[in-house]
């Protein structure tokens, strides 16, 4: 499935989080909670402001993001559609 986004919206896959605690205790998928990180696979063109100038999407496809629990819409279990306001951060590796 390939999606193009409107306005500031962005869509997002989830990433999958470990099965396994650091003590070793396999955690079944039905208590697992939904991962709140993502990589961006595309993005609106923006928003527009009150004098009609666009206002570019501040990130870009490719990207690691962090995002609310109940940010967007599920398209599907791994793909989100989520506006740009409902993205807390970028993960930017050290």
């Amino acid at each position: 499935m390939q999606i193009k986004p409107l306005r500031d919206n962005v869509w997002v896959k989830r990433l999958q989080t470990e099965s396994k605690t650091a003590g070793g205790i396999i955690i079944p998928d039905t208590a697992k909670e939904k991962p709140m990180e993502g990589e961006v696979l595309a993005v609106g063109e923006g928003a527009r402001n009150k004098d009609g100038d666009l206002i570019p999407v501040s990130v870009k496809v490719g990207d690691r993001i962090v995002f609310g629990k109940w940010a967007g819409t599920e398209i599907d279990q791994d793909h989100i559609v989520m506006k740009e306001q409902d993205i807390l951060g970028i993960v930017v590796k050290a």
